[in-house]
């Protein structure tokens, strides 16, 4: 007979479980322990309450818009399920046409999703369906067809009154979609390439009698993803969600030429609420991002703001314009912005607030921190003379409001002018705040940060010396120095 000897590895395991069994019973019977988890759940309630609240205001709480995570679509079909082609050279409109209309059949099953193959897919413009998913594959690359001729025209955007280039009509978008609910573009880090160099050759020929289109458009529509893909060379702006809610841009490759690429803006949140941009890489030839909502009289009119948006985790480079922009169609007005943990490189201009006489509404509650900016001509512009109109029939009596405007954490080297704040006298900027503010120069010169018209306070110690139009206080928020006068102007665009 063969006995079984208990390893002591056994022998501490049962004691264990054995023990286990004892201790049971006490802890359910601790009041203690009872206690605590009565606690949790009140804490957790609470956390729900607060998450809950935010839309009813309580923005001390705000964490940024809450929103579902996609869903699975119920059924899958491939592009060459529909006859595409992935040569490059096959014209696949017609495919991705009947594959939108297949998944349009399926709305009540929860749509579809649309897998686009590792190839190149040369497409004109088609048109997207509510509940569904634009998957593109690794190495799997959309074309837009550089010929003009396939690019249908479209009325002005009702809040532009104008093709933005051109009176009249504007090329549409090669990927397109209005009063959509549930869109999701995605994949592998596929592409979605414009080929927009045949574009800007004709832009800058002045060959063109319609407004570029943009790469990406989607309008008046809600519950909007963007995530995992790469976008590059559009044509005109690249990606517009136009009065718009609930919109995800996550994770997002943006590329266009830094010169010679004319207005190829990387995201333009124009009129919508509720909007998340993070963990993305923006490098083109104007704004990486530009907030807008509408163009003077027009916007002014259709009244739509751009209001809950949050901007965070991103690296961006604009050699033309600015890393992030709001404005200067700004004429819905803009509101309740967050701009955090961004890095500028190599670029004009960092973070720029633009807007003019005959732009009306407000610009208001923009919170920027943890900013680093490298190698930047000028990190932080206000400008109230930008002067571009749709048509004379601007008010220019409808000034903006500009004011609750803070920046902290800004950080950086390689800066030419840190801070050039340019209000006038018909629309001052006020109630800024600058604080934790250190900002390495390669310029010399006394004045380099600007003011003018502008009312506002320093908190603590920054480098470089702020200009004399701010109030100074310390560390604890006590009064250290008022402002002499908040209608100084000292700003010089020689440098």
């Amino acid at each position: 007979m063969v006995e079984t000897i208990a390893s002591p590895l056994t022998s501490r395991f049962n004691y264990q479980r054995l023990d286990l069994k004892r201790c049971v019973p006490a802890f359910l019977s601790s009041h203690k322990i009872l206690f605590t988890l009565l606690w949790i759940a009140a804490f957790a309630s609470v956390f729900l309450w607060q998450r809950n609240a935010v839309r009813g205001g309580f923005a001390a709480f705000w964490l940024g818009p809450v929103r579902p995570i996609p869903k699975l679509r119920p059924v899958a079909f491939n592009l060459t399920d529909f006859g595409g082609v992935g040569d490059g050279v096959t014209l696949n409109t017609e495919a991705f046409e009947r594959a939108v209309s297949a998944i349009s059949k399926l709305a009540r099953r929860g749509g579809g999703q649309l897998n686009v193959p590792p190839g190149k897919w040369l497409t004109a413009p088609f048109n997207l369906t509510s509940h569904m998913t634009l998957f593109l594959a690794e190495d799997a690359v959309i074309l837009g067809i550089q010929d003009e001729k396939y690019w249908p025209l479209m009325p002005p955007l009702p809040s532009y009154g104008y093709g933005r280039e051109h009176p009249g009509p504007r090329y549409g978008s090669l990927i397109h979609g209005q009063n959509l609910r549930d869109i999701v573009i995605t994949g592998h880090n596929g592409t979605i390439d414009g080929q927009g160099q045949t574009w800007w050759k004709k832009y800058r020929q002045k060959l063109l009698n319609h407004t570029r289109g943009p790469l990406v458009q989607i309008m008046w529509s809600s519950d909007i993803v963007f995530m995992n893909i790469t976008l590059r060379n559009s044509p005109f702006w690249t990606l517009h969600p136009y009065d718009c809610k609930n919109v995800t841009i996550r994770n997002v490759t943006i590329l266009a030429p830094i010169f010679e690429a004319p207005n190829t803006d990387g995201i333009d949140p124009d009129s919508c609420e509720d909007m998340v941009i993070e963990d993305c890489y923006i490098s083109v030839g104007d704004d990486a991002i530009a907030i807008k909502s509408g163009w003077d009289q027009y916007g002014i009119a259709y009244g739509r703001p751009s209001t809950n948006i949050l901007i965070r985790n991103l690296v961006v480079r604009s050699m033309v314009s600015a890393g992030i922009s709001i404005g200067s169609e700004m004429s819905g007005g803009v509101s309740s912005v967050t701009v955090e943990n961004l890095l500028v490189w190599s670029s004009r201009r960092a973070v720029r607030i633009k807007t003019a006489p005959g732009r009306g509404a407000y610009v208001r509650n923009i919170t920027y921190r943890n900013l680093t900016f490298d190698d930047v001509r000028v990190g932080i512009v206000i400008k109230t003379d930008y002067n571009e109109h749709p048509d004379e029939g601007y008010d220019p009596k409808a000034v903006p409001t500009l004011q609750d405007i803070s920046f902290s954490g800004i950080h950086g080297q390689g800066v030419r002018v840190p801070v050039r704040m340019h209000g006038s006298e018909e629309i001052p900027v006020r109630n800024v705040t600058f604080q934790d503010m250190s900002v390495g120069l390669t310029y010399k010169k006394k004045h380099i940060f600007q003011c003018a018209f502008v009312q506002g306070r320093v908190i603590g110690t920054i480098f470089p010396a702020p200009c004399e139009n701010l109030d100074r206080y310390d560390e604890q928020g006590k009064l250290v120095k008022l402002s002499v006068s908040q209608n100084i102007s000292d700003i010089d665009y020689d440098f």
